[in-house]
């Protein structure tokens, strides 16, 4: 992720506990943070009582926090954490110290204040992580990035504008969406725009534009002068059409509903062209999927690189892989550097623009704001992408899921989920899964 979070930090104690001990264990803490790449606003020293504390509030009211971070060092009554919780909008995470038994004093009884703070924080109705962990483990640092990375997505998603051109196809239920409902899940505000209407700019872009795009695509893919040109220019138009939009009404994404209507009114496929949005990471979703497009974009911004939305299409129970496919959505810096990349056309309907290539081995995430069952829900799995030959015409990939095959389908189907599911190359699931709780949504694991 590319973006540093910014992380809010507060350390209580209390005095009457071990307080060089306390220092010591706040110092090795405060090393940790510091060695993550993130941004830091607070103190080391301990905060004894809420006048200190309040002495820290508006520097740290006065920042868009990611992740506000209470190192609870030692036993304290939860007043201070409430008032915290209370006063700054921001995800909450506390950090307790294990200590040795020994048999002597108990010198910080961290955990009881942890305990008691996160009782209180649920009775006044606020979210919270929490991390028990010594003061010097590595994996206490990652936790809490993987928080603060969550706080971040939560964060864009508040600013977040979608643009759906058209509505989506008649029984394609799984991308379905209401405005409101979309509003209260995460913040991102959505606009209805009208698919004739685009398609009409579409047919004004001037022929110089659509010139300097040509030459842009013709240096990605092998074969662009065999297309027809008629329709292949009129797609590039397109491509021209939706970044214009975006550029212009500020939206993150695009939903687009990409047939039947590019191809009887207008003579084109979408498809090119969206996975050219794609790659300059303002996704666009097929069918007028705003959930997938929403997925896409979440985890876009945690791999710091082009995602994109795909179909289930294949499983092979003998190979113990899976095949995610869409008619040329990918974008191209997910091409196998080993394989061919090509324009085509769809595979239906014989208009260009679409690309053709095999995804790039590498570890991947599958993602999906889902609806499934009338509940939000968010979808999370992974696997490998293996090198392979190409499985179908257009983009697709083939993925050995870190479960059983069978077992993923059997999940997909038992839990009704959508066809479409956002990729993207890394290992997020552990921002994915503190996300999920942010937004207090179930998590559904299909791997």
């Amino acid at each position: 992720m590319s973006a540093k979070p910014t992380i809010g930090v507060i350390t209580l104690a209390r005095p009457t506990f071990d307080v060089p001990y306390a220092e010591e264990m706040a110092g090795q803490a405060w090393s940790q943070l510091e060695a993550l790449d993130a941004t830091l606003i607070g103190s080391k020293d301990l905060l004894f009582d809420a006048d200190a504390v309040q002495g820290m509030l508006d520097p740290l009211k006065q920042q868009n926090l990611d992740l506000l971070l209470i190192l609870q060092v030692t036993f304290t009554d939860a007043t201070m954490t409430v008032a915290l919780a209370q006063a700054i909008d921001a995800p909450i995470a506390i950090w307790s110290f294990p200590e040795p038994r020994v048999g002597g004093r108990l010198r910080l009884n961290s955990l009881c204040g942890l305990n008691l703070a996160g009782h209180a924080l649920a009775k006044a109705g606020k979210e919270y992580n929490y991390i028990h962990k010594a003061s010097d483990n590595p994996e206490a640092g990652t936790e809490i990035l993987s928080i603060a990375q969550a706080g971040i997505i939560v964060n864009r998603l508040k600013q977040t504008k979608l643009g759906v051109i058209g509505k989506h196809p008649d029984g394609f239920d799984t991308c379905s969406y209401d405005q409101d409902t979309v509003m209260k899940l995460c913040g991102v505000s959505v606009e209805q725009l009208d698919l004739s209407d685009m398609l009409k700019q579409a047919a004004t872009v001037p022929e110089a534009e659509t010139d300097q795009v040509y030459a842009r695509v013709d240096q990605q893919v092998d074969n662009l002068a065999e297309m027809e040109q008629e329709p292949l220019r009129k797609s590039l138009k397109v491509y021209s059409t939706l970044r214009r939009i975006a550029n212009e009404q500020g939206y993150n994404g695009l939903a687009v509903r990409c047939w039947p209507e590019f191809f009887t009114e207008y003579g084109c496929a979408a498809c090119g062209p969206m996975a050219m949005m794609n790659q300059e990471q303002t996704p666009c979703g097929c069918e007028a999927d705003v959930y997938g497009t929403m997925s896409t974009l979440i985890l876009q911004w945690l791999g710091s690189e082009p995602a994109f939305m795909a179909d289930l299409v294949d499983i092979n129970t003998e190979e113990d892989t899976g095949v995610f496919w869409h008619c040329g959505l990918a974008p191209i810096s997910m091409a196998d550097p080993e394989s061919p990349k090509r324009a085509t056309v769809h595979t239906n309907r014989k208009k260009p623009l679409l690309y053709e290539f095999t995804l790039k081995p590498g570890r991947v995430t599958v993602a999906r704001l889902s609806q499934a069952k009338n509940e939000p829900r968010l979808v999370i799995g992974s696997g490998e992408m293996v090198r392979a030959p190409m499985s179908f015409t257009g983009t697709s990939g083939v993925i050995r899921f870190d479960q059983p095959a069978s077992d993923v389908l059997d999940m997909v189907m038992r839990e009704g989920l959508e066809h479409h599911y956002s990729l993207a190359y890394g290992e997020h699931r552990p921002a994915l899964r503190r996300l999920a709780q942010m937004l207090d949504i179930p998590v559904i694991e299909i791997t």
